[in-house]
Order: C-alpha cells, then sequence, then structure tokens
C-alpha cells in the first residue's frame, strides 16, 4: 500500500489523513467513519451557478465546436441535468473558477468528451453515467496542490512534480471520504486516471484495463495538450494533439479504442469508431516553448498544502 508523502486536507483546511500515512483500506474506513454521520445536500450539475452557460461558450470555440457539432447538444444537456453532485464537489468547482480557472474548464471539457466517447464505447447507461460523473471529479485531487505550482510558468522542480502528481492519491481519499465510499468509481478514477495500460503512469504504476477510466484518461490528456498552460502559453493544435495521444496509444499506454473512438469524432464524416482509418503521417508541428516534462534540481516546495 503506499503512503502519502504529503497531508491530505479540503477546502477548508481540514486535515483528513497526516503525511506518512499508510494508505490500507483500513484506514480509509476509519476516516470514512468519521463522515458517516453527515448528509450532503446535492444539486444539478448543470443548474448549479455558472455551468450551463460556461458549458455552452466552451463548446463554441475551436476545436471542440468541430468535435460537438454533428452531435445532439439538446440530448447531451439532457444527460447533464441528471447528474447531480454533492455539496463539496461543487466548491471544488468554485475554487478553481475563482483560484485556477484552467482546472475548471478543464473539469468541464472532460465532463463532456467523456459523455461523447461513453456513448459510443459503453452499453449500459448506468456504467455512461458512472463515467460521465468521475469525468467532472477526476482533478478533485488538486486543492491540496499549491496554487504556485499548478500555475508555474517555469519548469517544475523535483518535489513540485511530486505533489503534483499526488494529486491522484489525495483526490482518492478526498472522494472516499465525501461519497463515503472508498470502492466509488470516481474515488478510483481519481487515484487511476494517470495510470497507463503499459504500468508506466502514476501514482500506482499498475496497468490500466477499466475501459471507463480508460475514456477519463483520453480526454484528461487530450484537453490538457488543446489548452494553453503557464509551461505552454500556446495550445497543441487539435491536429498535433491527436497525432500526440496516437503515439501513445501505438505505444500501448492509452486504449486505441478510446483513442481511435476520439478521431472519429474529429472527422467531418464522422465514420463508425471501428471504421475509422488512423494516419501514421505525422504533420503537425508541437508548440514552441513547452517546459512540459522539464524538471529542475533546485527544490522550492516543502509542502502540499494551499497557498490560497
Amino acid at each position: 500500500m503506499p503512503k502519502l508523502i504529503y497531508p491530505v486536507q479540503t477546502i477548508d483546511n481540514q486535515l483528513l489523513l497526516p503525511a506518512g500515512k499508510e494508505l490500507t483500506p483500513e484506514a480509509l474506513e476509519e476516516l470514512i467513519a468519521t463522515n458517516k454521520e453527515t448528509s450532503y445536500r446535492t444539486v444539478s450539475f448543470l443548474e448549479y451557478a455558472t455551468v450551463n452557460q460556461d458549458m455552452l461558450s466552451i463548446l463554441q470555440k475551436p476545436p471542440y465546436d468541430m468535435i460537438f457539432q454533428k452531435l445532439d447538444k439538446k440530448a447531451i444537456f439532457t444527460i447533464m441535468k441528471k447528474i447531480r453532485f454533492v455539496q463539496p464537489v461543487l466548491e471544488f468547482l468554485d475554487y478553481f473558477k475563482e483560484k485556477d480557472f484552467y482546472t475548471y474548464q478543464h473539469s468541464l471539457v472532460v465532463f463532456a468528451l467523456s459523455i461523447n466517447l461513453a456513448q459510443d464505447l459503453l452499453e449500459k447507461p448506468t456504467d455512461r453515467i458512472m463515467a460521465i460523473m468521475a469525468g467532472t471529479m477526476h482533478d478533485f485531487g488538486k486543492i491540496c496542490v499549491p496554487l504556485k505550482v499548478l500555475k508555474k510558468n517555469e519548469p517544475l522542480t523535483r518535489s513540485e512534480r511530486a505533489i503534483l502528481e499526488y494529486h491522484a492519491l489525495s483526490g482518492f481519499v478526498l472522494l472516499s471520504y465525501f461519497l463515503q465510499n472508498q470502492q466509488s468509481f470516481a474515488a478510483q478514477v481519481a487515484k487511476e486516471h494517470h495510470e497507463r495500460k503499459d504500468g508506466s503512469g502514476y501514482p500506482l504504476g499498475i496497468s490500466l484495463k477499466d475501459r471507463m477510466v480508460e475514456i477519463i484518461a483520453v480526454c484528461d490528456v487530450y484537453d490538457a495538450l488543446l489548452s494553453p498552460r503557464p509551461y505552454r502559453p500556446i495550445p497543441y493544435d487539435n491536429r498535433t494533439a491527436l497525432e500526440e495521444i496516437t503515439k501513445m496509444a501505438k505505444k500501448g499506454k492509452l486504449s486505441w479504442k478510446v483513442v481511435q473512438t476520439l478521431v472519429s469524432h474529429n472527422r467531418k464524416d464522422r465514420p463508425h469508431f471501428r471504421e475509422c482509418r488512423v494516419s501514421s503521417e505525422k504533420r503537425g508541428i508541437p508548440p514552441a516553448d513547452n517546459l512540459y516534462g522539464i524538471i529542475v534540481d533546485k527544490d522550492t516546495v516543502n509542502s502540499g498544502g494551499r497557498d490560497d
């Protein structure tokens, strides 16, 4: 079982688990037991605050306008309206809309993309709902990452990179606590969305096999490439982003079927994903001044606490 490198705390700085705590099922059950008597209000996700307006605005921008152009947006939004979240999840959205708009927008985009791909790849409606809900909460653990790390426009140090990657385990703990169930699919996704099929991901280095988690992992990588970030002022163009994801699939890191489906949604004629041919020709050019993955030796951050 992994040990927590940094403490896990809520938005209001309530300590849930200290650094050094071994993350055993028993430890999580003890934590969840302290919250069993709490009853959280649930709210329709799309009807909360400005989520509906923000989602519409995002989907009208390139390249999302292309991806969603042939789908019935009304039907998609009808699905979204059925999804309800507990109050702590909504507070997570509020926090990032104010403090780090990228993480807020990213959560909405992965939510919408998950609906898109899940409708093609998942047969059971309940599986689709689970995938959609978890797509929104996959980065929940970033509330434990200092904003100066999330928004840094220079290469990360090794300790800063460790803190950033720590959001996967902290999200697992937080969602287990608030959803009062360490077996919940949302908690699993928070923990595993950076794992890879070949075992090269983090935090556990396990092989990614769950199709629903694979959908969210692909959507997560895709939107991260398409978005401007502090370490990469210019985003990948859509073609180059798809080529990068295709490369990852060919290396066995991401699900080929999920990537193939994503590519099909980007084609004007919208072929069925099983009939979608993915070109091996690479014509895209990655953006200049991309600092992602560059690590410097000088360490400046000592803890996982927020600086807000």
